[in-house]
């Protein structure tokens, strides 16, 4: 695999990962199926899938070579880019037309 393909697996990773949370109604993934989860276990979930996209990224620059060390602002900027990911998937469980059963008033 070359460089530009373990980026954008990286990228990708992080697409997918932060929109389960939101479109997935188990308990991190494969736990047991709630009704109707809170937003608190969804911020935790994505709070682990963040880790989860950092070590995918450590694990493939680990295999290119030597990894860089990198600053706070690296992860805080990683992590806005991981919340912006996120953003489709918060918009269709919370912020769509009709999702509390509301669509005949609007």
């Amino acid at each position: 695999m070359n460089h530009a393909a373990e980026v954008w697996t990286v990228i990708l990773a992080a697409l997918v990962l932060a929109n389960l949370p939101f479109v997935n109604e188990r308990l991190f993934i494969v736990g047991p199926r709630r009704d109707n989860k809170a937003l608190a276990w969804r911020l935790l979930e994505l709070l682990i899938l963040f880790g989860v996209v950092l070590g995918v990224g450590w694990l493939l620059e680990d295999r290119i070579g030597r990894r860089h060390a990198q600053g706070w602002q690296f992860y805080v900027t990683m992590g806005a880019l991981f919340l912006t990911f996120a953003f489709p998937g918060f918009v269709w469980r919370y912020l769509r037309r009709g999702a509390r059963g509301t669509a005949a008033d609007a």
